[in-house]
């Protein structure tokens, strides 16, 4: 059921038709007019200290972290990663930044522009932001990078440009009003390290409902 359907649903359930014109304009105003929550303290840091602690966070929560230079860098490095574990295909969103690389450090390794199928061990996809006060990338879906990039292969690895790095949940949420003005995205992921779960018998186990490895390609602003 789409999000359409549901949202019709609920209408109908409180017998309320379309938003008139001023509805949706008073809706408007309240969202523009919407403050910020608290603000973590340890968050409220520079640039500088923003970065080191989205790395601090990110690693503790199991993520591994590359340093490139440039996104020139990107293949090689991918390369090298994917290498060293013996991965023979990474399905990859399909971004222009990506597409304009040359991916041909990946030498026999393929690299296949498609949505994530079950059994895909690998993916690489970019992120809009990173949140330094837990370390969390933030994600949305498009055409370019559909959702099932971020979950269904065993291993995520994800290009971050540090510049992207903001201090606090509220920080990223404002991003993404100002890059999608005409409306939300249809998702929006946040992910915080690999997937983990610690459910049953209290006995942590990774993977429980996604990627096992996280792999986050830092990339220097120059």
């Amino acid at each position: 059921m789409s999000k359409a359907d549901i949202l019709g649903n609920i209408r109908r359930g409180l017998k309320r038709g379309e938003a008139t014109p001023a509805q949706k304009a008073a809706a408007t105003r309240r969202i523009n007019a919407h403050k910020a929550t608290i603000i973590p303290k340890r968050s409220q840091l520079d640039q500088a200290g923003q970065i080191q602690l989205f790395r601090d966070m990110a690693s503790g929560a199991a993520a591994e972290i590359i340093d490139i230079e440039s996104l020139s860098d990107l293949p090689s490095a991918a390369a090298e990663w994917l290498n060293k574990h013996d991965f023979k295909t990474l399905v990859s969103a399909s971004d222009q930044c990506l597409n304009e690389l040359d991916w041909s450090a990946l030498g026999d390794i393929k690299r296949e522009q498609r949505i994530a199928q079950s059994g895909d061990l690998a993916s690489l996809t970019t992120s809009m932001a990173g949140i330094a006060e837990t370390g969390t990338l933030m994600l949305y879906s498009r055409p370019e990078s559909p959702t099932t990039l971020n979950f269904l292969p065993d291993c995520h690895l994800v290009v971050l440009r540090e510049s992207t790095i903001v201090g606090s949940y509220e920080d990223a949420w404002q991003m993404v009003r100002e890059q999608n003005p005409d409306g939300m995205p249809r998702t929006v992921n946040m992910i915080t390290g690999p997937s983990r779960s610690a459910d049953i018998g209290q006995k942590l186990q990774m993977g429980a409902h996604g990627p096992c490895v996280l792999v986050i390609f830092l990339l220097k602003d120059v």
